[in-house]
């Protein structure tokens, strides 16, 4: 029974002790950020003076400043690029931050190239159109897989350097220049309480000293100068203290702000490979587009054309719709008032887009009109002699649809 007290006894000073220190520590830092305010405060209002950096450091803060602002940027936007849906973007976010493998999710290529081929399915893929769908489908489906390798090239080699920058590196510069400035703001309170204390040793010294009688079990009273050369003392040792420690923050958050200039080096590495990456899945999807574009030709000669709207715009030269032979000096003008339409061989045309000629030497089209069209020897075999009723003129093939 008696040790039982005992240990209550002990555990309750123990208690006493930790609640003392607890209290002490709370009322010290208390005091400290009471100081830092007033310092702050009168900072700004042009009553106490600042410690000033030098101008180097002055420029790495600047430039480290931009760094973090620019890269933020880069890096949302090329978020935007790879993911331009915010609701899959957070989603993303959300299970990053469980640390949980993100669900697979089909690329808008490969799901157009599965409706293509269920739709195929359901046309029939022996007719044309759904051996087509088939085609088209396929190459779709190859896009859509060269969009994931390169969504997931570039989240690894540009994304996430550029996150490690802004969730790492940054944050810890953040919190050592956070640090520098409270070892900074302490700095100038000491000069501040520093100032203070000399010129009140200043005006005591030039008071008479005097000595007051006091009753027996009382000492004589310090001088006023005395003590305030103690307070003198005390604040000199506080101002070492902090500008040792000022100095010691100073020096961290340099060498800090210094590697600002190899984070710039391994994003300059990161911005080539996301170069790299992105030449890669366009000239991909160029090539697979190429392959698609040619197959159909074969397939479908006379129907399948290159829309003369994606290649010649509004405003441009006429002649830059010309093909390259046609262009060549060596071929003679074709006269076309000479030109007879042969024996056999004609045939109707349907013409699918509107057509201004560039010169006498063309006929101009309208959209949907049926003409009569042949060739002659030695002519380009991108053009046809084109006939509407009694206006003859050369027509470029790519404008047609022939017809049977």
């Amino acid at each position: 029974m008696l040790a039982s007290e005992e240990l209550v006894k002990l555990r309750l000073c123990l208690f006493a002790d930790t609640m003392d220190f607890s209290v002490k520590k709370l009322a010290s830092d208390a005091g400290v950020f009471f100081s830092r305010a007033v310092q702050y405060t009168e900072e700004k209002l042009g009553q106490a003076e600042k410690t000033e950096l030098d101008a180097h450091f002055e420029g790495l803060l600047a430039r480290a400043d931009c760094t973090k602002n620019w890269t933020e940027k880069i890096y949302r936007q090329t978020e935007v690029l790879l993911q331009p849906n915010p609701s899959a973007r957070i989603e993303e976010f959300l299970y990053e931050k469980l640390d949980r493998k993100v669900p697979y999710r089909a690329t808008n290529g490969e799901i157009l190239g599965q409706y293509m081929l269920e739709a195929a399915k359901e046309f029939g893929p022996g007719t044309p159109y759904g051996s087509t769908l088939i085609q088209v489908g396929d190459c779709q489906r190859r896009l859509g897989g060269a969009e994931r390798e390169f969504l997931q090239t570039s989240s690894i080699s540009f994304l996430t350097p550029l996150r490690n920058f802004l969730e790492g590196d940054w944050r810890t510069i953040t919190k050592e220049r956070r640090l520098l400035e409270n070892r900074r703001l302490d700095l100038d309170a000491c000069k501040a309480r520093l100032k203070k204390a000399k010129a009140a040793e200043a005006k005591a010294a030039a008071v008479p000293d005097f000595q007051e009688t006091r009753p027996r079990n009382y000492v004589l009273s310090a001088s006023a100068s005395a003590l305030w050369s103690e307070e003198v003392e005390k604040a000199e040792q506080e101002l070492r203290v902090a500008q040792t420690e000022f100095d010691r923050q100073a020096e961290v958050t340099r060498l800090l702000l210094e590697g600002i200039s190899s984070t710039h080096v391994n994003h300059l590495r990161c911005l080539h490979e996301f170069v790299e990456a992105q030449a890669t899945y366009y000239s991909q999807c160029h090539h697979f587009m190429q392959e698609l574009q040619k197959e159909l030709s074969r397939r479908y000669p006379n129907s399948f054309v290159v829309n003369p709207r994606s290649v010649r715009s509004p405003s441009a030269d006429p002649s830059s719709t010309l093909p390259i032979n046609s262009l060549s000096p060596e071929t003679e003008p074709l006269q076309i008032e000479e030109v007879q339409p042969p024996a056999s061989g004609t045939r109707k045309a349907k013409v699918l887009y509107d057509y201004d000629a560039a010169d006498t030497s063309e006929l101009s089209l309208l959209a949907d009109e049926l003409i009569t069209v042949y060739t002659v020897p030695g002519m380009d075999s991108d053009w046809l002699i084109g006939e509407r009723g009694n206006q003859k003129g050369k027509v470029p093939v790519t404008y047609l649809e022939l017809l049977s």
